[in-house]
């Protein structure tokens, strides 16, 4: 063979066996699970597990209001929180099971958020709660768990208490129930975001027609009921809204101790109240006590100035969701 063409035939063949080294170099360098890579996705993909756990929900060991050290889950997915829905769906948490009673009620405007959830009985059986195989239960009041309750409900799954001061105050409740859940953030960004409209609000209304006073009052079972002026929609109206308290409304408030107390005919008729809320649980049965002419007589009757609303509304409960819905009705009914 020609020497000239033997040189080149060599360097030819030089050149691919060295081009075959560095191909079979480099898929060593990122197939090889046993060494290093220098590969900036590669370093991140190792990290990520760590970094993952870091931020992982761990267990947590809480005191509830009964003075209970809890262990929560790292992340309860079966929770029932009994009375204490909207404070769930207001930091986007769904229960397992919502309260009802034994007559089918439930808090029906929370509907749009509970609709496919199945009730459990308000007084909370034993066996209808194990039932739901719960990995978490919340309790607000402490008579729920009287006696030995506790330590039945506790061999069910951990159970948190809140306890009667913090239940009593549902800004309190909602912080608490986002402590337990691991979702303090949350709830107090559904707090602030309450707080603003309702500044908004009693701006709209102030305009709209200056210092008025107002009181809600509850029709059922041909039964008249008006709202404590610092419980349930009465905070609403008197501490967030800034309407008056009329002297009916601080009289009552002042004897009874429930979020809504008994009112008389006669004592209606004195309500020195611009506005009425009316919660009409009655207009199945024809709302029979609106027909007595003692009504007819009260001043805001008179003035046309009587706002009813159907059992379905909110304004028999209290949270960031029904307060809220509470709002945009009073705005809806003195704001045109």
């Amino acid at each position: 063979m020609n020497n000239r063409y033997t040189k080149k035939w060599f360097a030819i063949l030089a050149g691919a066996t060295a081009l075959s080294l560095t191909l079979a170099a480099c898929g060593s360098n990122s197939n090889d699970t046993g060494g290093a890579s220098s590969s900036p996705a590669a370093s991140s993909a190792a990290s990520a597990p760590a970094s993952a756990a870091s931020t992982a929900p761990a267990e947590r060991t809480l005191k509830d209001g009964l003075g209970h050290d809890v262990k929560i889950p790292a992340n309860p997915k079966r929770i029932i929180a009994s009375y204490l829905e909207d404070h769930l769906v207001a930091i986007g948490v769904m229960p397992i099971a919502q309260w009802g009673t034994s007559k089918g009620s439930k808090q029906d405007y929370l509907n749009d958020h509970l609709s496919a959830i199945p009730p459990v009985p308000s007084d909370l059986p034993f066996e209808a709660v194990a039932g739901f195989n719960p990995d978490l239960l919340i309790i607000g009041d402490t008579s729920t768990v009287a006696g030995d309750k506790y330590s039945q409900y506790s061999k069910i799954a951990p159970t948190f208490v809140l306890g009667d001061e913090i239940n009593g105050d549902w800004r309190q409740a909602l912080l608490k129930v986002g402590e337990v859940l691991d979702k303090k953030a949350e709830a107090q960004k559904a707090l602030d975001t309450y707080d603003q409209k309702a500044k908004d609000a009693k701006d709209k209304l102030q305009k709209a027609s200056g210092a008025k006073s107002a009181a809600a009052i509850w029709l059922v079972g041909n039964k008249f009921f008006v709202v404590s002026e610092a419980r349930s929609s009465g905070t609403v109206l008197y501490k967030d809204l800034g309407f008056t308290v009329p002297a009916a409304v601080k009289e009552i408030s002042a004897a009874g101790k429930a979020n809504w107390n008994s009112i008389s005919m006669e004592k209606l008729a004195t309500l020195d109240a611009d506005y009425i809320f009316l919660v009409n649980s009655d207009t199945a049965t024809g709302s029979e006590a609106l027909k007595d002419p003692v009504w007819g007589t009260i001043p805001a009757v008179k003035n046309n100035q009587v706002f009813q609303f159907n059992k379905a509304k909110s304004w028999l409960y209290s949270g960031a969701v029904a307060n809220s819905m509470i709002i945009d009705d009073v705005l809806k009914s003195i704001v045109k």
